[in-house]
């Protein structure tokens, strides 16, 4: 719907926690509903605690509070650099609940992280409600910002000229890279938690997605104005991501257990992919839940890798942008949790896992199939470091922190309601002169006197 207008403080209709009511085909809204659970305070852990940012050969792990920043490349003369959340000067302000109590202060956990564009800048936000930011060339804190609520994801524009902001209220604040003392400004909202923002090459639109199943497409110069809306999702859009060698289109993931592709600018959905039958995309079957974590990109070949948050495996298709359609090629399956993935261009797909003795995996295509690579001297140095501070990772290795609590529950009161309604029928079937609550009914006086013999 071009041209449609949304107000920047829409997020303060609805509490993300408050259950979003969705009447269901053929049923009474009183009887059969559902409704999103889950949320509050701890709605900003969507995804792991452990994470994997990569941009050019610069790698990322984090873990709890802490992460390290290395290189990919062969050498050893390559320097680690550590940074621990804990150690962050600002903390937020003191807040206090609906009930008046102070609010949950938080851990110092990391819950999202970002490269810009040029890999010049990092960002990362924490449970504490601080955004930091960082140079890396070479490896600088520049600022410790504060964020208004915990925050679900952010992004830089392709300028790197701000830092988006995503938070669990629905809210998009906008902060100054240049100015890195800058407060927040905001710059939309929607009426429930946002999961994901990204935004276009051309930096020209701002896109959100959200728990209640939608993907907004707004002006980033005037964000109140509304682009489009992609709409088809059946649950929570878990994950966005702009193609970069293709503009127009957007890859999303969703708990429907879908990726889809789109043309985001007109909201029009190209083509759906099934995950749990990726080459039968109208026939999917099982009823096992879970949604993306990750959608990761590699430009020489387009290939697309999918990591799912409750299973051992990545799924791979191929980018046909001619036909504007995702090939499915192969399913990547691993002994141990995934944590998190991310292609490094000529080299291939580094997977994050929970194991210590091989916490990294680097993946290459042969023959045409993805395969783990047998021995590599960067993937065994970067592993190395993460063996000497496995601390970092191991706080993490049994939490669930997915996507679990953001599914719609459904109640329903039909099935019972009919039962009783019948077992009613039927006592009234066989006991003509019973009343409506199975009750003989009481005859005045002479009423029997009336009645015609039968």
């Amino acid at each position: 719907m071009p041209g449609a207008s949304g107000a920047a403080g829409a997020g303060r209709a609805r509490h993300p926690a408050a259950p979003y009511v969705t009447s269901l085909p053929g049923a009474s809204r009183k009887w059969l509903w559902a409704a999103h659970v889950g949320g509050g305070a701890a709605g900003g852990r969507m995804a792991s605690s452990a994470g994997l940012a990569l941009c050019g050969q610069t790698l990322v792990v984090r873990g709890g509070s802490r992460f390290l920043a290395t290189s990919t490349a062969s050498s050893d003369d390559d320097v680690l650099f550590a940074y621990d959340c804990s150690t962050a000067a600002e903390k937020s302000q003191e807040s206090k609940g609906e009930d008046g109590q102070p609010a949950d202060k938080g851990s110092d956990t990391i819950l999202a992280s970002t490269f810009s564009k040029s890999g010049s800048y990092f960002a990362l936000t924490d449970d504490s409600k601080r955004l930091i930011l960082f140079r890396t060339k070479p490896w600088q804190c520049l600022s410790v910002r504060t964020v208004v609520r915990r925050c679900t994801a952010l992004t830089f524009t392709a300028s790197e000229e701000k830092l988006l902001v995503a938070d669990k209220s629905g809210d998009v604040y906008s902060f100054s890279v240049l100015e890195p003392q800058g407060c927040g400004q905001l710059e939309l909202g929607h009426l429930s938690m946002l999961l994901d923002v990204a935004v276009s090459p051309d930096d020209c639109y701002i896109l959100t997605a959200d728990r209640d199943e939608k993907i907004r497409v707004s002006w980033a110069a005037a964000p109140h104005s509304i682009e489009s809306f992609c709409l088809g999702h059946t649950e929570f859009v878990s994950r966005i991501f702009v193609v970069p060698d293709y503009p127009e289109l957007l890859l999303s993931a969703s708990g429907d257990r879908t990726l889809r592709l789109w043309e985001y600018r007109s909201g029009r959905e190209l083509h759906c992919c099934h995950l749990t039958s990726p080459q039968e995309p109208a026939e999917p079957r099982g009823d096992e839940r879970f949604a993306a974590s990750r959608i990761t990109y590699r430009s020489q070949d387009g290939c697309v890798a999918l990591l799912c948050d409750c299973i051992p495996a990545v799924y791979v298709f191929q980018l046909d942008a001619a036909r504007q359609q995702l090939v499915y090629r192969q399913r990547l399956t691993f002994r141990h949790r995934v944590w998190d993935i991310a292609f490094e261009e000529g080299r291939g797909l580094w997977v994050l896992q929970d194991h210590r003795e091989a916490p990294l995996v680097l993946c290459r295509p042969v023959g045409g199939q993805w395969q783990a690579a047998p021995e590599d001297a960067a993937v065994e140095k970067v592993s190395a470091h993460l063996r000497g501070n496995w601390a970092m990772l191991e706080g993490v290795a049994g939490v669930d922190v997915g996507f679990s609590g953001l599914y719609k529950a459904t109640f329903d009161n039909v099935t019972a309601y009919l039962r009783k309604k019948e077992e009613r029928l039927q006592k009234r079937r066989q006991n003509p002169a019973a009343g409506p609550n199975g009750q003989a009914k009481k005859m005045k006086p002479g009423e029997a006197s009336l009645r015609c013999p039968s």
